[in-house]
């Protein structure tokens, strides 16, 4: 009886999970866009805190008036996401990187410190970045990995590992364009043209994203993987594509 357990427990598994399991990258185009999509639909929510401070500055020229107007919204962000029964962790971040932002405006009357901290987290993403890719650690392949809730399985893969290095890179050149973009007007002092960029941010990251996932896929092409998850026995699980 024991002898025909593993027989029984292959049989039981359906045939789609077999496939997913053999090429998890098939299975998790669905889920990146989904997500690209979803992180499009947040980035919206996330960025109205700055849409409010760059429209009412632009009008009233007043730091004082703007950063309550920039507060209120993003609170209103959270009750959205309470309505949708969605985490509200996301939000609560954005309000309270508004809130340093307004303080460090407020003590030194500069409308553009207000983007400080959302300039100096771009800043430090631009410099990791191209380290995690040089070690084999794409955070495009984190980000998928969790989302497929693969973790960190496709590093055994050297065609994935590839692709997602390649995607990346197009995810960081859109990243680096806003940065471009971003430093000369802060440096110049012009918080409304900034505002406006940081407002059309998350549009760029999802459109670089959704190129990055069409390199990834390309890399990969038709290769798959005869183990995804191999066991502590299996010494070369990987299928490699012929150079």
């Amino acid at each position: 009886m024991s002898q025909d357990t593993p027989t029984t427990t292959v049989a039981e598994t359906p045939g789609a999970a077999v496939d997913r399991a053999a090429h998890p990258e098939t299975g998790s185009d669905d889920a990146a866009r989904a997500a690209i999509r979803g992180r499009l639909r947040s980035g919206v929510i996330d960025v109205a805190p700055v849409l409010g401070f760059t429209l009412s500055l632009s009008l009233t020229h007043r730091v004082a008036v703007a950063l309550p107007v920039a507060l209120t919204v993003g609170a209103g962000g959270c009750v959205v996401r309470l309505v949708r029964r969605e985490p509200v962790r996301r939000t609560l971040g954005v309000i309270g990187i508004v809130g340093v932002g307004g303080a460090l405006a407020a003590l030194t009357g500069q409308a553009t410190s207000f983007f400080i901290p959302s300039l100096v987290m771009h800043s430090v993403m631009a410099v990791a970045t191209p380290v995690m890719l040089l070690l084999g650690w794409p955070p495009m392949g984190l980000a998928v990995g969790l989302l497929t809730g693969e973790r960190t399985g496709w590093r055994r893969c050297p065609v994935r590992r590839r692709g997602f290095i390649r995607g990346n890179l197009a995810i960081m050149a859109g990243s680096y364009v806003l940065l471009a973009i971003q430093l000369p007007l802060f440096l110049s002092g012009q918080a409304v043209a900034l505002g406006a960029v940081e407002t059309l941010g998350p549009a760029v990251l999802a459109l670089s994203t959704l190129l990055g996932w069409r390199i990834y896929r390309r890399v990969v092409g038709t290769h798959r993987c005869l183990d995804s998850h191999p066991s502590a026995e299996t010494a070369h699980p990987l299928e490699r594509t012929p150079s």
